[in-house]
Formats: structure tokens, C-alpha cells, sequence
């Protein structure tokens, strides 16, 4: 069965090593590493984790600062990553969507190997999803390259923690609807707007977008995984693990529950498809 995890967060060594200082220059940043519960993980971490775990390809990404410069610096370690694990790491580049130079990074990117954009932070880096002058520049240019969107999205309720911000299923689902031809991942779940596709308007708004599992263990009671199933939404559930926060393997008893074809799909067949992946097996 070909696992592919859609949620893999990469950081270089030159930032893990001075995360107090970037944490001086992004208060986000700040915000999520100085968490107890946060970790980073380098290019070769990730790979020792991924044979650990049974894991054949991932999509790693760096942290998308609100500043376009360290975005690159992201970029260019993802990029270099990606070089030396071609056949394990589909690199997702960082942008602001309000930066200059976004057409020229996205270009410089795909020519060094990525395949999308993500996972960006609406709230951590100063952008509305709900305002096309925000985002419908970067919206137009993913549609046009056919290349998907990972947007941090987290649900309006429960318990706080670092990262639950005001981007909610509601910003969610109006940009989804201001952008129906942009294939866009929702993370961790979308914040839960996948229940709302059993609205035969949102099915149809909803069309492109997908949602990743990234986090279930923290927010979910492995039912979630049926209960998506049932709202017939399982060909577009992506699994993501955030790792190196969670390990992969915490996600494999839920998934197990599942018919051993709707297993196949969340945990690779789907991110195939969307990533027009072939060849493994």
C-alpha cells in the first residue's frame, strides 16, 4: 500500500540552531517554537522517520515567514532538499501572498523542483483569506501553474493551543468559493468545514479542495475517519501526520479501521492523484 504523507514540516539546521533569533524576527515563529511541545526536524530526520514508519514519499515544506526573504531561505533548504531525496520529497515552496517578488519566487521554485505552495499561515503572516486583494494574486498564479495550495486552517471551538487562530472553516470556505478552479489542501481537516460538504451547495463549492489529517490525534477520536467516510468525503481526505510534532505511526490503528480500499486512498492513493504521482507501488 503506497503511504504518502501530505504533512511534513522541514527545518534547516541554521534555523533550528538560532530559533530564538528568527523568533525575534517573526513573532508567529515565536509563537510555535517556543512551544514545549514543539520540535524540528532536518531533511535527513525526516527520511530516518519516513523508513521508520514505512513511509515511501512525503510533502515537507519550511516555515513560511511574514517576511519574504527568510521565505527563500525556506525555500532554498527545501529546494536542496528535495534535489537530494527526488524519489521521497515533493517540496511545497513558502510565499507571503502580499510580497513583492511573488511571481518571481514562485517561478525560481518551480524551477528548482517544487510542486505547490504551503503551508502558509493567514494569520501569522498578516494576509486575509477573505479579501481577493490579499490573495487572488497568488490564487490566479497557483491556478494557471496547476499547482495546489496547503493553507493552515483550524476549528473555531475547543481548547486553545499556540497556532489555533481566527482562520476558521468560514475564511476557509469563502476562499475556496472566491478560487474554485485552485486545488487547495485544507490542514487538520480544514478546521472541520468537510462536514459541511453534506450542504449540496458547499459540495459543489467545495469541488477542489482536499483535507488533511495532520494533528487528529491531538483534536479527534479515531471515529473521525468513519465519520468522513460516511459524509462521502473520503476521497479527499489526505494523509498528514505534522510530523516531526506527531509521529506517523500514531495515525495507522484509525486509518486500519477503514475499508482496506478507502485506507489505500487517505493514506496515498488520494495525494497521487492530486500530486499526479505513479510509479511507486
Amino acid at each position: 500500500m503506497l503511504k504518502i504523507d501530505c504533512h511534513v514540516h522541514l527545518t534547516s539546521p541554521e534555523v533550528s540552531g538560532a530559533a530564538k533569533r528568527y523568533g525575534e524576527l517573526d513573532p508567529y515563529f515565536k509563537l510555535l517554537s517556543s512551544s514545549p511541545q514543539n520540535k524540528f526536524a532536518t531533511g535527513e530526520e525526516v527520511i530516518e522517520a519516513m523508513d521508520q514508519a514505512g513511509i515511501d514519499q512525503a510533502v515537507v515544506f519550511g516555515f513560511a515567514f511574514r517576511d519574504m526573504g527568510l521565505c527563500r531561505a525556506s525555500n532554498d533548504y527545501v529546494m536542496a532538499m528535495t534535489a537530494r531525496y527526488p524519489q521521497r520529497f515533493i517540496g511545497l515552496a513558502c510565499v507571503n501572498p502580499l510580497a513583492p517578488g511573488l511571481e518571481a519566487e514562485l517561478a525560481r521554485c518551480q524551477a528548482g523542483g517544487l510542486a505547490g505552495v504551503g503551508e502558509l499561515f493567514p494569520e501569522g503572516q498578516g494576509f486575509d483569506l477573505t479579501r481577493q486583494q490579499d490573495v487572488g494574486r497568488l490564487a490566479g498564479l497557483l491556478t494557471e501553474m496547476e499547482w495546489p495550495l496547503l493553507l493552515h486552517v483550524n476549528e473555531p471551538v475547543g481548547h486553545y493551543y499556540p497556532g489555533k487562530t481566527a482562520t476558521t472553516p468560514v475564511q476557509a470556505c469563502t476562499f475556496a468559493e472566491q478560487n474554485p478552479r485552485l486545488k487547495i489542501i485544507m490542514a487538520h481537516w480544514g478546521g472541520g468545514l468537510w462536514v459541511y460538504e453534506l450542504m449540496p451547495e458547499l459540495k459543489k463549492a467545495l469541488a477542489n479542495v482536499f483535507y488533511d489529517t495532520a494533528a487528529t490525534p491531538f483534536l479527534y477520536r479515531p471515529d473521525i475517519y468513519a465519520a468522513a467516510r460516511a459524509a462521502g468525503v473520503i476521497d479527499k481526505v489526505l494523509f498528514g501526520s505534522d510530523y516531526p510534532l506527531i509521529s506517523p505511526q500514531r495515525y495507522f490503528k484509525g486509518l486500519a479501521a477503514l475499508p482496506a480500499a478507502d485506507e489505500a486512498k487517505v493514506k496515498g492513493g488520494n495525494a497521487a492523484r492530486l500530486f499526479k504521482i505513479s510509479g511507486l507501488t
